[in-house]
């Protein structure tokens, strides 16, 4: 069975996800203004929920959580990290260095026996305890010296017992039946539950199925209290662990199949089914499914299933009208839970990265407000919704109170450990009904939800924050979030600028495409399929129409010649101009994106994500580059004695070679050459002989930005043409990226001829890079990190993971994590969406590749299916024995593992650098000490904790490596231009002529 939203539905919710915020917010506005009247019932609801809340202070942890540890205090910080890390370390060294890492500068002491809640008081203490016994050893050396003769440390038990006590505030249940039995206590006699199984999203397949269980589970235990009136929440993402836009023709009818069970379980046993919503990218494929539960003819008669909606989206609305009419057309009444949202600030971080147009969601708290409150009304005017109001706004209480009047039909809803006090006398004695969102798990599994939970309630401009804040005044606290919207014209937030202006005044972002919308996504790989270029396989693999497949050596020379005779125009060519013509080159890079990725997915068989990555990449290096060139190519005087004039000028060395990769065939070789090209220097570019099409392309859309013929000339060809290139003693400078060996070959060649000037190489090579996990990471991330470093672009990046050193500790554990995430991953054509991993570049690295796995083969610890024609190396990982078993990189999808003990990160570092490369290197961890030590020791261009090791973006992570791994300057940053150009300076003596006028003519000066 499939699911139909409604092509309207579709398109309406389309064109709100990124409009402007201010043309989102006039409907929001007026539909959520209170008149006269209303203000004045709002704010007398409003004030007693205030006096309520005050008076139930002394229970409220969360409130005074936040009132005694704000979340931009050291000791909140420390707090959050802790509480994020500390009871999945299952090692007793890391936990000891972790906790002198969280504890060492935070000063807990001033905070003990001040707070007016048992638990907070208790939780510092613990806190307290954890900091003397840190500062003594730190003073004395060792922590487990000073404390051995009590056993197991009392630093650990002391903070270990705090962090589980915060747990236990947040957490109904370890599991279903206690979180039942819990509910049934006196604390929350009038409520209901809806019982959330705790976790963030499955990453594997077996973690999905434990998901399944446990929320069936949940189903079945809730089904024999059901006249306590307890509902079920389901997270999609828990239940596959590839919900995903581009999996959408696979993972939706699969997540259907998934879900109807449970909700056939629900509804026979007449329980609420909450589906709960998560980030915008995944919002219509949710609404497809949830339609398809509501049409499915065994859940017709079941009022009990319900969604979830995030006010903070620009789309809020519209769902909540999609809810409306699609349980108009199924005959039901749907329940419909509104929330503020939970994933703000990384669907901000993610637009900005993408490049995007604008942002999914509301950058100002009070415009999150008003359209929640724009969905409130509708949500109670609408026949065919069951409203939930999921918040601890006192102000959003009351205005939901005052427009519903008499009406008891619909219900609040609040985190289990907070709000407490906002609701007790509105269900106890006002009759109002209110649900507690009750999650349920062990908890290390609660880590990630509750900081999430804190950060949402304990940000500057949360309710819950300005309630702790003694400074802020009732009528600050509940001032109407319409007329602070209205006041500021609903302009988005002014330091939250829009993706295109994340750089400016320098330059602009370079522009992405939403491939997280299913329309964009099918459409551009539409046209990446039937581009001209796609129409045989034999046309991938010569250079085709307008490109020749080789220079010969005469052919060389001659095109030196030609660049050498352009020299001298373009390098007297204003800075201003060479400039300009890099932005020109970028705006041509945007205007012919699908053309540009279609030749990079068909030539060089990148993914369409990587496909668009490559162009974007392309576009910053044109624009930064152009930035730079106008920053520093300008006379830079100089100090001196007076009557001198020392002047440093920029200028062309000459000809440059450039020499490009496949890997990165549109991206470095126009990184390379518009370096060259714009610090005044004419340009002999060749690209890899395997991706001369795309190098082509680039080549004509310089000459159409301005750049003259003759200053930049193409020189396609293998290595004979490349060694001729750099031969030639009229070449002043090379650029080159590629293998080590390569480099060593071009050193040699520059330096042959005695009579030849000594010219710069700028060279990036390989790397055998690693990653280092220890034991406070998070699974789960270095699971997506590992992978995506790994096997992303089929391992075919410089920067791509080669070395995995895990603790022992928690190597069994990663492992698994790896081995169901490598599971997922989808081999084959890369122009098809849904493909991760696309083929090698050749039969020569295939062959090589294929050649040293089977060398391999006892190591052998993952590998995976792939199809059996086309050049597909399986991804695998391989077993070392020793960090030094490893001596060359595999430039493929191999990964190598091997394990550290605790206590041993800088030796292990040491051994990393002792292979003598140093491109990349990666570290999960927790502990921020750690990352000092990989600073400090880690002998790599590039270093990279808690993310992936691969995409550095130009202008924010300059690029490029030290010992074998290259020269240097790092590309994409501020010391890259200089390298290409000659520096001159002119010193005058200005005294020359007979005097120092500047001197004599100033005033009040000795003279003769």
């Amino acid at each position: 069975m499939t699911a139909d939203v409604t092509s309207s539905a579709r398109e309406g919710l389309r064109k709100l996800h990124r409009a402007a915020e201010p043309e989102v917010l006039k409907s929001l506005i007026a539909h959520a203004r209170l008149d006269a009247a209303e203000r004045r019932g709002v704010e007398g609801h409003a004030l007693g929920l205030l006096a309520d809340l005050r008076a139930a202070q002394g229970s409220g942890w969360v409130n005074q959580f936040l009132q005694e540890y704000r979340l931009n205090s050291s000791e909140g910080v420390a707090l959050l990290s802790l509480a994020e890390a500390f009871l999945r370390v299952p090692d007793p060294d890391t936990a000891d260095a972790l906790i002198a890492d969280k504890l060492g500068d935070a000063n807990w002491r001033a905070h003990a026996g001040k707070s007016n809640s048992a638990l907070v008081n208790s939780a510092t203490w613990g806190l307290v305890m954890g900091r003397a016994l840190v500062g003594e050893t730190q003073k004395a050396g060792a922590l487990r010296r000073l404390i051995s003769r009590a056993g197991e440390p009392f630093v650990r038990q002391a903070v270990g017992a705090a962090m589980k006590m915060m747990g236990e505030v947040f957490v109904m249940g370890r599991t279903i039946d206690e979180a039942i039995r819990r509910m049934g206590k006196g604390e929350n006699k009038g409520f209901t539950a809806s019982f959330d199984m705790l976790g963030e999203a499955a990453r594997t397949w077996p973690d999905a199925e434990n998901y399944g269980h446990a929320y069936l589970d949940a189903i079945e235990a809730v089904g024999k209290v059901k006249d306590a009136g307890h509902s079920v929440s389901i997270k999609l993402s828990a239940l596959h662990p590839r919900y995903e836009v581009a999996q959408w023709r696979r993972c939706i009818p699969e997540l259907i199949d998934i879900l109807l069970p449970l909700a056939r379980r629900a509804a026979a046993l007449d329980i609420g089914f909450t589906i709960d919503a998560e980030e915008s990218e995944r919002l219509v494929m949710s609404l497809e499914i949830i339609e398809a539960l509501a049409r499915h003819p065994d859940l017709q008669d079941w009022d009990g299933l319900g969604m979830a909606v995030q006010a903070y989206g620009k789309r809020a609305r519209r769902t909540v009208e999609w809810a409306e009419e699609m349980a108009a057309a199924t005959s039901r009444r749907l329940a419909v839970r509104l929330v503020k949202g939970a994933y703000w600030d990384s669907e901000i971080k993610k637009t900005q990265e993408q490049g995007l147009a604008d942002y999914p969601l509301f950058t100002r708290k009070a415009a999150t407000d008003v359209s929640y409150l724009a969905c409130a009304k509708d949500m109670l005017a609408a026949p065919h919704i069951y409203p939930a109001f999921a918040t601890h706004n006192a102000l959003t209480v009351a205005t939901v109170l005052e427009w519903a009047g008499d009406s008891r039909d619909f219900e609040f809803q609040r985190l289990h450990g907070m709000g407490e006090g906002l609701y007790e006398r509105l269900v106890r004695e006002e009759g109002y009904h209110c649900r507690i969102y009750a999650p349920v798990g062990g908890h290390r599994d609660l880590l990630a939800y509750l900081v999430r939970r804190l950060l949402e309630n304990g940000a500057n401009s949360s309710f819950v924050h300005q309630l702790a804040d003694e400074r802020l005044t009732d009528a600050e606290i509940l001032a109407d979030p319409v007329e602070k919207i209205v006041a500021v014209g609903g302009a988005r937030h002014p330091s939250i600028p829009l993706p295109i202006d994340l750089f400016r005044p320098e330059r602009a972002n370079s522009e992405g495409l939403d491939l997280y919308d299913r329309a964009v996504l099918d459409k551009t790989a539409a046209d990446i399929r039937n581009h001209p270029f796609a129409s045989s396989e034999a046309e991938r693999r010569t250079a085709g129409k307008g490109v020749s497949t080789s220079l010969d050596t005469d052919g060389v020379g001659k095109v030196v010649g030609r660049a050498h005779t352009a020299f001298p125009a373009w390098s007297q060519t204003p800075v201003e101009a060479r400039a300009a013509c890099l932005e020109r080159l970028a705006d041509l890079l945007e205007e012919n994106r699908t053309e540009l990725m279609a030749i990079c997915v068909h030539e060089a068989f990148k993914t369409i994500p990587d496909a668009l990555g490559e162009v974007r990449e392309a576009v910053d290096f044109c624009r930064y580059y152009a930035a730079q060139a106008r920053l520093k190519f300008v006379p830079l005087e100089l100090p001196g004695p007076t009557g001198e004039r020392n002047v440093l000028r920029y200028g062309g060395r000459g000809v440059w070679a450039t020499v490009a990769p496949w890997n990165f065939p549109l991206a470095i070789f126009l990184g390379q050459t518009v370096a060259a090209l714009v610090a005044g220097n004419t340009v002999v570019a060749k690209p890899a002989p395997q991706t001369p099409r795309i190098a082509a392309a680039a080549v004509r859309l310089a000459h159409r930005a301005g750049v003259p013929e003759d200053a930049l000339i193409l020189a396609p060809g293998g290595p004979e043409v490349g060694a001729a290139l750099v031969a030639d003693p009229r070449i002043a400078g090379v650029a080159f990226t590629g293998s080590t060996a390569t480099a060593r070959r071009i050193a040699r060649s520059l330096l042959e001829d005695d009579a030849r000037p000594i010219v710069p190489l700028i060279a990036e090579t390989g790397g055998i890079n690693a990653m280092i996990v220890d034991s406070t990471a998070l699974p789960e991330q270095v699971a997506a990190a590992v992978v995506a470093s790994a096997f992303q672009s089929a391992g075919q990046r410089c920067s791509a993971l080669r070395l995995l050193l895990i603790q022992e500790d928690v190597a069994e554990r990663t492992m698994e994590m790896l081995d169901g995430a490598m599971d997922l991953l989808n081999v084959g054509d890369p122009g098809n969406p849904e493909t991760d991993i696309g083929p090698v570049i050749d039969q020569a690295a295939y062959d090589r590749l294929m050649t040293y796995r089977e060398s391999m083969k006892p190591r052998w610890i993952k590998t995976i299916d792939v199809p059996v024609d086309g050049l597909f190396v399986p991804p695998t990982m391989i077993r070392l024995e020793s960090i030094d078993d490893l001596t060359q990189e595999w430039f493929g999808p191999v990964l190598h593992v091997a394990t550290w003990k605790a206590g041993e990160l800088a030796e292990t570092i040491e051994r990393v650098n002792a292979k003598g490369y140093g491109l990349t290197m990666g570290l999960q961890s927790r502990i921020a000490r750690s990352a000092e030590i990989m600073e400090a020791l880690g002998e790599a261009g590039n270093i990279y904790v808690n993310r992936t090791m691969i995409g550095a973006v130009v202008g924010s992570q300059p690029f490029g490596g030290e010992g074998l791994s290259g020269t240097g300057p790092k590309a994409g940053g501020p010391n890259y231009l200089p390298r290409f150009a000659a520096e001159r300076v002119t010193s005058t003596d200005t005294t020359s002529a007979g005097g120092n006028a500047t001197l004599l003519s100033m005033d009040d000066v000795a003279g003769i």
